[in-house]
């Protein structure tokens, strides 16, 4: 079985052993978001790649 965890850190970005541990980092840019927003975002980036992995033209007719 394959598992797949998100990460947001925070306002700091996160401690140095858990980007050590990380297989891969994601970044929505230099900027701070409020969590609440990132959460949104990647949810809607995930929804993005599964829709268009499986063959759906997502936002395309």
């Amino acid at each position: 079985m394959r598992h797949l965890v998100l990460v947001v850190g925070g306002a700091d970005g996160l401690d140095a052993s858990i980007l050590q541990d990380a297989r891969e980092t994601l970044a929505f840019g230099v900027q701070t978001w409020p969590h609440a927003l990132v959460r949104v975002m990647l949810a809607e980036q995930v929804y993005r790649a599964v829709t268009i992995l499986s063959g759906s033209p997502y936002h395309r007719d």
